[in-house]
Formats: C-alpha cells, sequence, structure tokens
C-alpha cells in the first residue's frame, strides 16, 4: 500500500510513529510512493526534458514548460545523459 495521492507531508516519519505507536519503518511503508512508481515518474521527467532540449529549448524555457527550477533542468538533462552513456557501455559488446 503506497502513497495513492503523493503530496509534500506536514509531519515527520517520527512524529507520526510516535503519534500512532509503530515504527517510523512501518510508517515509511505505508505513506512511501512504490519505487517502481517513484522511477517511472523520474524517468517521464527526464524524459520530458531532453525532449524539450532536442527541439531547440533552453534550460530556462524548458524550465518554465516544466514548472521546476533552472537547476532541476540542468539536473535532469545530466541525469539523462549519464544514464544513456551507462546504457550504451552496457550495450556495447566487450572485446576480448
Amino acid at each position: 500500500m503506497g502513497a495513492e495521492h503523493p503530496e509534500r507531508r506536514k509531519h515527520t516519519r517520527r512524529e507520526l510513529a510516535e503519534r500512532f505507536g509503530v515504527s517510523t519503518r512501518t510508517i515509511g511503508r505505508l505513506m512511501s510512493e512504490p519505487r517502481e512508481e517513484f522511477l517511472a515518474r523520474a524517468k517521464a521527467r527526464r524524459d520530458r526534458a531532453v525532449e524539450l532540449r532536442e527541439q531547440g529549448l533552453k534550460h530556462r524555457e524548458i524550465a518554465e514548460a516544466m514548472e521546476v527550477s533552472i537547476g532541476t533542468v540542468g539536473r535532469l538533462l545530466h541525469d539523462a545523459k549519464k544514464l544513456a552513456e551507462q546504457q550504451a557501455a552496457v550495450d556495447q559488446p566487450q572485446a576480448s
């Protein structure tokens, strides 16, 4: 059971655990977004930033289109580039 409607929480895990008499790990399991969903959402954000960059938009324009900061755009593009490089290295046959 994950967070079906992700939003900024007003209380920490520790506060909620103390309030309900359970461990912080239990709170994390109940409130956290499932990893697969997080990774899919992160990939979609990276792909969108790359797509906009390939259309010739500047970082500032991408930031406005995605409603994020310019620094976030830089991080998304950097992460996409590094992941593409890692995938290319894996896909290349190793020389004997």
